[in-house]
């Protein structure tokens, strides 16, 4: 079902909507140390891991003006690729880079090593290969999976690029939820920070990362749902009392291309956000989709009567706004960016702040050990309780939220 009263909205429309700006917070700096951009990514041979997705593709388009020597993209969909190959041509300008290719590949596969090892060594790598929602966490199988894929692989990943002479500069995204996680998600996401930073599988020791705030609209989040949810005449769900930091598209990539080539090694960097004036409550913002959408919020106790309201509040010039207590596993009612026991630190960049990395007993008291036989061992008795203690008990901060309930139980 199409809602005819909903004009098409635009990206920037909806981006004002939801930051309530026009410019990003980081083109200025972006713009003012091209030079020192160019500096390191002109004519250097490039690698973007997990490029096809959100952030990834708005990095690699920034990257792409840069004029890198070469710029290979891998991404294990071979839709986000397509796209990414289009939008790339399609743009003003078009597509500069002569040596341009994309890769089909799962960046833990053996058949990605064998690519690392029988290409020329590239000066940058970055990586945004993740599992990245909260619901993953979900069962045991989906748990592990997401260990997989942000740990596991990760590991053999660095190692493949050290024994081939890859990555001198060596990026990976990260997320504010990495900060004191309450989530097996953000714990995974704190166990790869590790990995990024393990000086056994440095190359050359110039390792960074990033922890991200929310990008408004990006593929899978809630906000790109309430699109979704509009066109297809369904009603819009949103919790209760949880505020959200967000970021546009082109700011999540504006993030990735300064903390990866400027960013310092060591360092875990994040955009300075004002938690007065930009935590937003997700409520607020699914009203002003709404408003800007054509229709007043109009707020119900249950999915049946959303479900069944949507036709008859519509043609009355209202929308079905369902809100549901904050009470699924993993969740954090706010977002922060500094965990228990790191320190604020120079970034050398003004729209960035940084924490220098510290090291948990992860990779010492053999957790991620544990947790690559857990994955690899078919026939090993494993559970949820079992994978939480061994993290728990190594990472600071760490206070898993257990409720039984989990993100698939709602609209």
């Amino acid at each position: 079902m199409i809602v005819d009263r909903m004009n098409p909205l635009s990206q920037a429309e909806l981006d004002v909507a939801v930051l309530g700006r026009k410019e990003s917070l980081f083109s200025h700096e972006v713009e003012t140390r091209r030079k020192d951009l160019l500096d390191v990514v002109a004519g250097a041979r490039v690698l973007v891991i997990g490029g096809g997705g959100t952030i990834g593709s708005a990095t690699t388009a920034l990257l792409a003006d840069l004029r890198p020597g070469c710029l290979h993209v891998i991404d294990q969909s071979e839709n986000y690729l397509a796209e990414l190959v289009r939008d790339l041509r399609g743009r003003p300008g078009g597509l500069g880079v002569k040596d341009f290719r994309t890769l089909p590949l799962d960046y833990g596969a053996p058949v990605t090593g064998r690519f690392l090892a029988e290409s020329r060594p590239y000066d940058i790598v970055l990586n945004f290969a993740a599992l990245k929602h909260v619901r993953s966490e979900k069962d045991v199988y989906s748990l592990l999976q997401m260990i997989d894929t942000n740990v596991v692989r990760h590991i053999r990943f660095r190692r493949w690029l050290k024994a081939a002479g890859h990555g001198a500069r060596y990026f990976a995204v990260s997320t504010d939820k990495a900060a004191n996680p309450t989530s097996l998600m953000g714990a995974s996401k704190r166990l790869m920070e590790d990995v990024v930073f393990a000086p056994d599988l440095s190359l050359a020791g110039q390792e960074s990362t990033a922890r991200f705030a929310n990008v408004a609209f990006s593929n899978g989040s809630l906000l790109q749902g309430f699109i979704h949810r509009l066109a297809k005449g369904q009603p819009l769900a949103a919790p209760r009392d949880t505020r959200r930091y967000f970021v546009s598209q082109r700011e999540s990539g504006e993030i990735c291309l300064l903390s990866a080539v400027l960013g310092k090694p060591g360092h875990v960097l994040f955009p300075k956000l004002d938690p007065i004036s930009q935590l937003q409550p997700l409520q607020d913002i699914a009203e002003r989709v709404l408003q800007l959408a054509g229709y007043e919020p109009e707020v119900v106790e249950n999915e049946d009567e959303a479900r069944a309201a949507v036709a008859r509040l519509a043609s009355a010039g209202k929308w079905p706004l369902l809100l549901t207590p904050l009470d699924t596993s993993g969740e954090k009612a706010y977002e922060e960016f500094v965990g228990q026991g790191e320190v604020l630190t120079q970034s050398g960049l003004t729209s960035l702040d940084a924490v220098a990395h510290v090291r948990s007993t992860a990779l010492s008291q053999g957790v991620i050990e544990m947790l690559e036989e857990a994955v690899s061992d078919n026939e090993r008795a494993i559970n949820k309780h079992a994978i939480v203690q061994a993290i728990q008990a190594a990472i600071p901060g760490f206070s898993h939220r257990e409720t039984g309930k989990t993100l698939d139980d709602r609209l």
